[in-house]
């Protein structure tokens, strides 16, 4: 999962891309990178950590222009190396930079389609600098010009289409002319756009989430339709066309579950009132499956369970607390590598409070369950608080397939919910019962009083139905080799390897 945002702007855009990229910091806290643009040449500052980190006064100063990019990054199937970090760059046809919030299913072959057939060279694993190379190329294939025109972009990106597949948010920077942004056909991941108007004239702005346009006062347009691209010119021309033969909305579900900010609107879906009917639907099922139950207090694990188990406690008519005090300078759990990071990371991250847990019974809630490291620790943490039963709930159904669409999920066997019944998952977390929302309320909840065209949605994680229809038993196998933690054990060893090797040459130079 990433954060893409695209300004063109009437003043220099460095330090509003920045201010946007801190709001999307929790879709990535690998790697965070800007590029800006003034009289044709292009500006780029990015590496490996938080946006924080990674900007300092002295880069922000280089940053000069009035229409930039940005992006935020956590890694997928891929490497972790800060080589990967984006936008990305090449410089024919004009100059351009990308960047890129999703996962191709059919990276591979279009990186080989790419070496043999387009002419071009890949340095890194990224699927994002294989899609820069195919927008690249069919630019190029477009009648020739010194600058490109809105036409010849919708017809390049029409043709990135019938190549691509997979889940794709893409905001792209060209030299001299302006920013491009496009969304898959299906719609899968989010991308809005919004507009600021100012006595000098109209300023545009994209982004992967709503909140990013309100924190820099832009009036949310809409959403980027699914298959659709626009394209801003640097004077503010506004552009926009429908460039897939077929499109369809089916957003990532998860997004809502998990990814968004609570404050973010997407495809017509307000996020906190998805949550809040996510906790209401959950309650009635506790209702109606443990109508007898005995729960004393509900209590969120932060974050993003808050507003189903405030609306959860107030349906059950049950007390709400919270009972974990959180260190907010540790990262998203669910995004580390490494087993033994994401252990020792709950340890760090959360803190009980006994006199909420000491002598009562509690239900837990959480967002979802995927390998079940957290969850086993805090049943564990709120039985060691005093806690005489504990009880757990998840605002999403069982997690057992892989998102192969930009979210890094381990390998399908790393997976609690794999061929384990809900009675058994619960006796491998030390929960004395859990209950999963069903895949039709989390769908309804989403939906109820939302003003989205979304009827359906990409579930792939709680089903193994992929919309882009291209996802087989092979592809499995090989997303395994690539998202296990033993694999992405070794690659981290060869990257370091790789980072002694560069640190020694320069001492030694």
């Amino acid at each position: 999962m990433c954060g893409i945002v695209g300004i063109v702007s009437k003043t220099h855009v460095n330090q509003a891309i920045y201010d946007a990229l801190t709001v999307l910091q929790h879709r990535g806290q690998d790697a965070a990178g800007i590029v800006t643009s003034e009289e044709n040449k292009l500006y780029l500052r990015k590496d490996n950590g938080l946006v924080k980190d990674v900007f300092r006064t002295r880069h922000m100063k280089r940053l000069i222009g009035n229409i930039g990019i940005g992006h935020v990054r956590y890694p997928t199937a891929g490497s972790s190396s800060s080589a990967e970090a984006q936008p990305f760059y090449v410089n024919s046809p004009y100059g351009i930079t990308l960047a890129h919030n999703g996962n191709l299913t059919n990276a591979e072959q279009l990186a080989e389609d790419i070496y043999r057939e387009d002419l071009r060279h890949i340095n890194t694993t990224s699927d994002s600098e294989v899609l820069l190379n195919i927008f690249a190329h069919e630019l190029q294939q477009q009648k020739h010009s010194l600058k490109p025109t809105p036409e010849m972009i919708f017809n390049a990106i029409a043709r990135v289409h019938k190549r691509v597949r997979g889940g794709y948010a893409v905001v792209a920077l060209i030299a001299g002319y302006g920013i491009v942004a496009f969304r898959d056909p299906h719609g899968i991941r989010p991308a809005v756009f919004g507009r600021r108007d100012t006595a000098e004239g109209s300023e545009y702005m994209v982004a992967s989430e709503s909140v990013a346009l309100d924190a820099l006062d832009f009036k949310l347009e809409r959403d980027i339709a699914p298959g659709e691209a626009i394209v801003i010119t640097e004077q503010g021309e506004l552009f926009t066309q429908q460039c897939a033969e077929y499109s369809v909305l089916t957003p990532c579900i998860f997004e809502h579950v998990y990814f968004a900010r609570a404050d973010s609107i997407m495809d017509g879906i307000a996020v906190y009132k998805a949550r809040l009917r996510m906790g209401e639907k959950l309650a009635d099922k506790i209702m109606r499956e443990h109508a007898d139950h005995d729960i004393d207090v509900v209590i969120p694990i932060p974050d993003t369970s808050r507003s189903s188990a405030l609306e959860l406690a107030n349906r059950l008519g049950v007390k709400y607390r919270e009972g974990f005090m959180k260190n907010r300078y540790i990262g998203r759990t669910f995004i580390m590598p490494g087993q033994q990071q994401r252990k020792k990371s709950v340890k760090q991250k959360l803190n009980a409070l006994d006199l909420e847990f000491r002598g009562k019974n509690v239900l837990l809630v959480d967002d979802s369950i995927v390998r079940g490291t957290t969850c086993e620790q805090i049943i564990e943490m709120a039985r060691e608080a005093g806690a005489k039963k504990v009880y757990f709930a998840s605002a999403a159904p069982a997690v057992r397939y892989p998102n192969v669409y930009g979210i890094d999920m381990p390998a399908k066997e790393e997976f609690i919910a794999n061929n384990r019944s809900t009675e058994e998952i619960a006796r491998e977390i030390g929960a004395d019962w859990l209950i999963y929302q069903d895949l039709d309320d989390l769908i309804q909840s989403c939906v109820e009083g939302s003003k989205t065209e979304a009827r359906a949605f990409d579930c792939s994680v709680f089903t193994g139905e992929y919309v882009t229809g291209d996802v087989d038993d092979a592809y499995f196998a090989h997303l395994s080799e690539l998202r296990n933690d033993a694999s992405k054990g070794k690659r981290a060893d060869m990257e370091n390897v790789g980072i002694d090797l560069h640190n020694e040459a320069e001492s030694e130079s």
